[in-house]
């Protein structure tokens, strides 16, 4: 029996194109690059370096090519850019077609897929070329505008890192437990909206502080926490109330951190299960990654606005 939905409100979000009809749809360049410049340059095309359109001549004799003749750019013989300049495509082999069958996967795996994955399926000659091109795509996958969290918002952090029982023997120190050597990770999360998080290098009072203020609305209905140090002025900016984990309590009425710790756990069988080791280093594009994901999870464009931000 079929379950009843509200008018509009679909029961689960498709995609608005599939991977069998992006392989058809662009097979070819022309039609990768037709869509980029489209997506790119929507009011007509603009010189990436100066950002003006007047005085951008096409090139005849190259497509999807242009030269930029204003006088602060280029000099005497002008800037010649192509649709490709200044993207995550730029300076590449691979095909723009290739690139786009990686981003559709990536934005489609749940819990991501790693670049041996991608490596599989593109039989790209080299690991480190699919590697090359998952990390430019999540440098792509950021969402830098999104306006302060509103709502309710809870607020956790959590830490990054394998068990200690797991490490090798040279590796392991006397009496570690704990968080130690592991990489914290703070998040916010807006019951049944968007997710922001953020590496830190340490979870003292004023960086937990300073997150809030950051990424959290004044005008918030509530910000529940757990009872971490932390966040214990952000009354009376916040209407705050957090529950004592300490103390067994996880859930006082409406204020409880499940849904940032179902973020949580979405991302760390993400790393377990598909990416096994994550660095320090790029940590920072991994948690973007699955914030842009996580927030346009009922996006059924999400594929096309990746590619309007590369």
């Amino acid at each position: 029996m079929d379950k009843k939905v509200e008018a509009g409100k679909p029961l689960t979000t498709q995609p608005s194109i599939s991977l069998a009809e992006l392989m058809k749809q662009f097979s070819d360049e022309i039609a990768c690059k037709t869509l980029l410049r489209d997506m790119r340059w929507s009011d007509g095309v603009r010189c990436p370096r100066c950002g003006k359109s007047e005085r951008v001549y096409e090139l005849k004799a190259r497509p999807f090519h242009w030269v930029c003749k204003n006088v602060d750019c280029g000099k005497r013989n002008g800037y010649r850019f192509s649709v490709i300049t200044k993207t995550i495509f730029e300076n590449t082999n691979y095909p723009l077609s290739t690139w786009f069958q990686v981003i559709y996967l990536m934005t489609q795996s749940k819990k991501g897929i790693s670049a041996l994955q991608i490596h599989r399926q593109i039989k790209s000659g080299d690991y480190r070329t699919a590697w090359y091109m998952v990390m430019r795509v999540r440098a792509a996958m950021k969402d830098d505008g999104l306006a302060k969290l509103l709502g309710t918002v809870e607020v956790d952090e959590t830490y990054m890192g394998g068990k200690f029982k797991n490490k090798h023997r040279s590796q392991k120190r006397p009496n570690a437990k704990g968080t130690v050597d592991k990489i914290p990770v703070i998040g916010a999360i807006s019951r049944k909206g968007n997710v922001v998080c953020q590496m830190i290098e340490n979870a003292d009072k004023p960086t937990l502080d300073g997150f809030v203020r950051k990424v959290v609305s004044d005008k918030v209905d509530l910000v529940a926490t757990d009872e971490a140090y932390g966040y214990k002025d952000l009354a009376p900016t916040y209407p705050h109330q957090f529950v004592r984990h300490s103390s067994g309590e996880y859930v006082r009425g409406n204020v409880h951190t499940a849904h940032i710790d179902s973020f949580w756990s979405l991302l760390k069988r993400g790393v377990v299960g598909t990416y096994h080791k994550v660095s320090k280093k790029y940590l920072p594009l991994y948690l973007a990654e699955f914030q842009y994901r996580y927030n346009n999870r009922k996006n059924p464009n999400i594929f096309f606005d990746v590619i309007a931000g590369c």
